[in-house]
């Protein structure tokens, strides 16, 4: 600043008589000086606050800010002039070069200012790129979210395939998601697009899935590829459950999609192992574990049940009662043991011959009962007929040799407007306490039923 004030002193007193000017050198002095340090404090300013978001200043602003830049070196042409004659001075006197430092300062702080502009550009995109990111992932969650919450629903395989066919698609951004179960040495189609080829589809299905399983024998839940089908293996606590499929035309398969895809895949094989154990406890308390037939309470229940349909649809319904013969002296002679296998034998002779709709029941110790919906008298005769002619001719392996038995059995139809369970089990035990005291090894029918198919 001292040699400056020199060089203005220096050019006050150069004209003999110029007082005036060396006045109005110290007032141009004057003038820049304050001008410099506003401009040296905006720069300070700028460089200090990067962080500024650069979309604040809009693209149609550009051409204002241009055009009121030049307004300003128009209005500032005069000190401007004069400050660079002021610095040319200097470099005489002193022998420095401002000017081009001066510029080369501009430049470089000019330069800084554009690099600090595209960091922030950078910034600004991978901030966004990451809320997008994490915007996606939200969604993908709150359908997870969203899955997971109906499949807690769902305590049976029908409404889990129910919910699994209205998210699935959803989730794996395709209609084309196959589910298969695996069910003893058996596939079971559980998902997939339905169509007039479905069965062919199916096949191919199940081929895939083969493959999927002997390539991934450890059942692990990796997507495997399988000929033309991303597959993911469904396991739940170890035990496999199926396989969840997707066509390589479907794809491309992403990262976050295959994400997506297993965590789906995770909570779907859950859901079925549990609705699977759900079904198994439900049996074993609904069933006999010996026989394999229902249980009295059951029973009970579902002839209710089945009394109340027949009088809406005015269908009939019979019920055959069956009692081992000598069922004593078999667990007399052969023990308890023998006469457990005798009872096992009878119920799955039962289960072999009659219907998937007829109700097998172990009513108690050696009773069992046989409900026949939509089974008028001839039909449930002909059953009786059968049930007593197989077990005669049934022998029954024990140690080294084999039993024999033989059965009682009495018939019962309900009568078009019955709905009292116990009235009919009452008439089919007299019946069949008929065909005890007539020799056993038969069948005969109860008195009311007798009497009414003989009527005209």
């Amino acid at each position: 600043m001292a040699t400056a004030s020199n060089v203005v002193k220096e050019r006050a007193g150069g004209d003999e008589g110029g007082g005036g000017d060396a006045d109005g050198g110290c007032a141009l002095a004057d003038d820049f000086l304050p001008m410099c340090v506003s401009f040296y404090r905006a720069a300070v300013f700028w460089a200090k606050v990067p962080e500024i978001p650069m979309n604040l200043v809009a693209r149609q602003d550009r051409v204002l800010l241009g055009g009121l830049a030049v307004a300003l070196v128009v209005v500032f042409a005069k000190p401007i002039r004069s400050l660079l004659d002021l610095a040319r001075d200097v470099e005489r006197s002193s022998g420095l070069a401002l000017v081009p430092a001066l510029i080369i300062l501009t430049v470089v702080f000019v330069l800084h200012l554009h690099s600090r502009r595209q960091e922030a550009k950078v910034r600004a995109a991978a901030a966004e790129a990451d809320a997008l990111q994490a915007g996606t992932r939200a969604s993908e969650m709150e359908r997870l979210a969203t899955f997971g919450h109906a499949l807690g629903r769902s305590l049976d395989r029908d409404a889990v395939r129910d919910v699994a066919a209205h998210h699935l698609p959803k989730l794996a951004g395709t209609e084309d998601v196959w589910v298969l179960l695996r069910t003893d040495s058996r596939w079971l189609a559980l998902v997939g697009p339905a169509g007039e080829a479905r069965r062919e589809r199916e096949r191919i299905w199940e081929h895939v899935a083969d493959r999927a399983v002997i390539t991934d024998g450890s059942w692990e839940s990796n997507a495997i590829a399988v000929e033309g089908h991303l597959c993911l293996p469904l396991t739940a606590g170890g035990h496999p459950v199926g396989v969840l499929g997707i066509p390589d035309a479907a794809g491309p398969f992403t990262d976050g999609g295959q994400r997506v895809l297993a965590m789906a895949g995770a909570l779907l094989a859950i859901s079925l192992r549990n609705a699977q154990l759900f079904h198994e406890l439900r049996e074993n308390s609904l069933r006999d574990g010996l026989t394999g037939c229902f249980n009295r309470t059951h029973a009970l229940a579902v002839i209710d049940m089945e009394l109340r349909r027949a009088r809406r649809s005015s269908l009939p319904v019979s019920l055959i009662m069956l009692d081992i013969d000598h069922f004593k002296d078999v667990n007399d002679r052969y023990g308890h043991l023998c006469g457990d296998a005798v009872l096992a034998a009878v119920g799955a002779r039962m289960r072999e011959v009659l219907r998937g709709s007829d109700l097998k029941c172990r009513y108690g110790g050696e009773e069992f009962l046989v409900l026949l919906p939509e089974t008028p008298l001839e039909g449930a005769k002909r059953v009786a007929d059968t049930l007593c002619r197989d077990l005669a001719n049934m022998p029954i392996a024990w140690k080294d040799g084999t039993v024999s038995i033989t059965a009682s059995l009495g018939i019962a139809v309900a009568y078009p407007t019955e709905i009292d369970g116990s009235a009919l089990i009452g008439r089919a035990d007299a019946a069949l306490y008929r065909a005890k005291d007539q020799g056993r090894n038969c069948v005969r029918l109860s008195m009311e039923t007798a009497l009414a198919s003989v009527e005209p």
